[in-house]
């Protein structure tokens, strides 16, 4: 599910731990995705975005039940020193979170339950249409009466978070986990140590200019958080505008949203989320006295855009399901009760948002669903002169039609799928609306997905994708057809998008750019000079990319369509002429596309002789629009196939086994896990599902529950017949069957708000209930956390050591060091 806000977690390590989501925001310095796009079930995905730890940020663990015996943590093994056994000394003092991970995230000693929890059923029936006081989409189409159907853990839903019974259940759940995975405790140390050792933890990112300013930030090795800082240009002299580890200390989380500076670049606003339930509190900062000024506003989406001035600030709040519906207008000292309401989106499957275009011009209001979208947008130069100006539309919502925009001189250039141009086109409109006519720049290619427009004073960039990789394109206003350029580069299968490009009067556009085996770079581009300058190549300390190779492959899916998929490896660690371990990545939802990324995270796995192979289904985006059209609603289970496809080449083409072959996947990519070991179990020795969304006809049949209706254009309705009909096929929850499964390590966070903790929770114990085998099920759920995981960078490591270690056992992977 994706985010109103775009982040790029700090340590983001594609398909391994992370994905921060993706719409390259060339906004800049707020962190949000200039173009807004409704919350959602998102992986953990690394983007080109230059955000902080902010609203995407990392991936969540799950929770679960029971206990039947306590046992003390005995840690006495050499590899874990006599360090941790101590950890229940009654003087508390800071640890090392470096160095000494067990007393540094663990509650030591460790509870250990032996068998696992067994919940308690309580009869209750789901309704599935008509309900009194729902608003469940056109009553014409609702089932009445109403379907039921029964579900005795239902009781486990808490949505205060706060029930004793579910809370004992969930410790349970993560006792019985810590059980089982006991004996791995050396060689998630081991794993950990060798992600930090990947890392380089006192760093700087590139500082990006604003006016008189570079702003940039550092971190600290030790310290979990991050610096953000500015300095005049041409000078050393630096100011630190917000040290994170400062403001996190003592809390279990902390995560910085959004930022942005007012224009004369005295006032600081910055988001915060203290709990992970994605709530965001406005903060403002006083950047020449240092000093918190008075506003403070409440209960926002997280997203802010200051206006042309010191004083004005435009943000956005959410309704009780947690969907963004209202945007304000801010006075800095005045009382938010005051507030004006600038747009309120009615309609529960859209959600609202806001952004300022690349010109510093106009205020966008925007309103999103799945498949259709309309902008409004406000001159800010004459609301300083008007404040009570009124939006215009540039284009009333037709169901269907979707379109963006930025403001270059006197056009509004637009991305839109008018015209039936599925993969979207380029077109213009006059920004000062003497015309409603749109007019093509560049003819439709369906070839070629265009999915972003990112305007400068002199020349205009585009991101897209053709044939299966991301691209960017530039050309001049004047002359689009004839000046028109690709961005090359000497790998074809990369990842590159929009970085950091605060100003429009700039003569180079801003970067990023990495593959499966080069670290991410952050590169200038002179349009002019066709040439690009490296600025900066993340510092991967103990890693040489000779070692490493990948490749792209294609998979048969039942109906002939060809499905890619990426690997790498490390060419010393595997031998061509025999099966090899494999963990196959999948997602395949809300046309995100897991692109062939550099993750830190992932060299356990290769350096241990495991094949890394991301699996391109259908209902992601990597082939375009179309891609993604092509697996919604009733075709929504060609997603999974194209997985099951994507496993069986792997399988019949000898480069595995189903002994070897491990997948994972996360939110929505979770929920793609459930579905296919309900299918395909015999397939995989085992896997990981993060935050999983497996309990889809319930979860989507509420339209209480976050994120509901707005993706009735996603999967579907269930409290209609047809879609209940086509979606009980594959919801996972509702498929289990009388089957041996593979062993399974589930994934979830109490505060998240995306994939509530008590779909993984349920969706664990039944199947522990009914499988027939006698292969784990754990479940891990982080009891300080929400749909991102850790909010700490080196607790966020932590948690994915532990993962990986069970991976690489089921594997046959792990080292002799590895074992207590």
């Amino acid at each position: 599910r994706h985010s109103s806000a775009a982040s790029f977690f700090a340590a983001a390590t594609l398909g391994v731990a992370l994905v921060v989501f993706a719409y390259s925001s060339s906004h800049g310095l707020a962190g949000v995705a200039r173009k807004t796009v409704p919350l959602a079930r998102v992986p953990l995905v690394t983007v080109s975005t230059k955000v902080g730890a902010g609203v995407v940020a990392a991936a969540a663990l799950a929770g679960g039940m029971k206990r039947l015996m306590k046992l003390r943590s005995a840690m006495t093994a050499s590899s874990m020193s006599k360090r941790t056994i101590a950890a229940h000394a009654t003087e508390v003092k800071e640890v090392s979170k470096r160095d000494d991970p067990w007393n540094a995230f663990e509650k030591l000693p460790l509870r250990l339950e032996k068998e696992p929890p067994v919940p308690k059923k309580i009869p209750h029936k789901v309704p599935f249409g008509i309900v009194q006081g729902d608003d469940r989409g056109p009553e014409k189409d609702l089932m009445n009466p109403p379907k039921m159907k029964d579900d005795d853990l239902f009781w486990i839903r808490d949505d205060d978070r706060k029930d004793k019974d579910v809370i004992a259940h969930l410790e349970a759940e993560n006792a019985y986990t810590n059980y089982v995975t006991h004996h791995l405790r050396a060689a998630r140390e081991n794993i950990y140590k060798e992600i930090l050792s990947h890392v380089q933890e006192t760093d700087q990112s590139v500082p990006f200019p604003i006016g008189p300013f570079e702003y940039y930030y550092r971190t600290v090795e030790g310290s979990s958080y991050r610096i953000r800082c500015r300095r005049r240009k041409g000078t050393e002299d630096e100011q630190v505008i917000l040290d994170e580890n400062v403001e996190a200390k003592g809390k279990k989380h902390y995560d910085v949203g959004d930022w942005e500076v007012s224009l004369s670049q005295r006032i600081m606003a910055y988001s915060v989320d203290e709990q992970g339930y994605e709530d965001y509190t406005l903060m403002f900062k006083d950047l020449h006295t240092g000093e918190l000024l008075p506003d403070k506003i409440e209960k926002t989406s997280g997203s802010i855009v200051f206006g042309n001035d010191d004083e004005t600030v435009f943000y956005a709040t959410m309704d009780e399901a947690h969907r963004t519906n209202k945007i304000w207008m801010h006075k800095l000292g005045s009382d938010s009760k005051e507030d004006r309401l600038l747009y309120t989106e009615d309609n529960t499957v859209f959600d609202a948002g806001l952004f300022k275009t690349s010109s510093k011009r106009f205020l966008a209001l925007t309103s999103t669903s799945s498949e259709t979208s309309e902008v409004s947008v406000i001159d800010l130069n004459e609301l300083k002169l008007q404040p009570t100006l009124q939006p215009k539309v540039i284009r009333k919502r037709e169901k269907g039609l979707i379109y963006s925009l930025d403001h270059h001189q006197e056009n509004f250039y637009i991305t839109t799928n008018a015209d039936g141009a599925r993969n979207f086109k380029l077109v213009t409109t006059p920004s000062d609306f003497s015309s409603d006519k749109w007019t093509d720049v560049f003819a439709y290619d369906q070839n070629v997905k265009i999915d972003d427009v990112t305007c400068f004073s002199s020349f205009i960039a585009l991101e897209g994708r053709q044939d299966g990789f991301s691209q960017i394109w530039v050309f001049d206003p004047q002359d689009p057809k004839e000046s028109r350029q690709t961005i090359a580069f000497e790998e074809k299968a990369h990842t590159v998008g929009l970085s950091t490009n605060e100003e429009f009067s700039s003569t180079v556009i801003r970067l990023t750019y990495d593959s499966l085996t080069t670290p991410r770079r952050t590169y200038e581009y002179d349009p002019n000079m066709k040439e690009l300058k490296l600025l900066k190549e993340q510092a991967v300390p103990n890693y040489d990319p000779s070692l490493y190779k990948s490749e792209r492959q294609e998979a048969e899916a039942k109906d002939g369509t060809k499905i890619p998929i990426s690997l790498v490896w490390r060419k010393d660690a595997i031998s061509p002429s025999t099966e090899s371990p494999v963990h196959l990545y999948g997602y395949g939802s809300y046309e995100i596309c897991i692109e062939p990324q550099f993750s830190t995270a992932r060299l356990p796995l290769l350096d241990r002789g495991v094949v890394y192979a991301i699996a391109h289904v259908r209902g992601g985006g990597e082939m375009g629009r179309t891609w993604y059209e092509s697996a919604k609603y009733a075709d929504k289970v060609l997603t999974f196939s194209d997985f099951v496809a994507c496993a069986n080449h792997l399988v019949d083409s000898k480069q595995t086994t189903p002994d070897k072959l491990t997948l994972e996947g996360r939110s929505a990519g979770g929920l793609l896990v459930g579905a296919v070991v309900n299918m395909a179990p015999y397939l995989f020795k085992a896997g990981v599902a993060g935050v999983p969304f497996v309990d889809v006809l319930s979860t989507m049949s509420d339209p209480n529950i976050p994120l509901t209706t707005g993706e009735w254009e996603e999967w579907g309705n269930p409290n209609t017949p047809k879609d209940f009909k086509d979606m009980s096929v594959w919801s996972p929850y509702d498929n289990i069957k009388p089957q041996n499964y593979p062993n399974l390590f589930v994934a979830s966070g109490l505060f998240d708000p995306r994939v509530a903790y008590w779909e993984p929770a349920k969706w664990v114990a039944k199947l522990r209930e009914i499988k027939t085998d006698s292969n784990h099920v754990l479940l891990k759920c982080d009891l300080d956390s929400g749909h991102f995981s850790a909010s700490d960078r080196y607790r966020h490591h932590w948690e994915r050591a532990l993962e990986l270690s069970f991976l690489l056992e089921q594997l046959g992977c792990l080292r002799k060091q590895d074992y207590v």
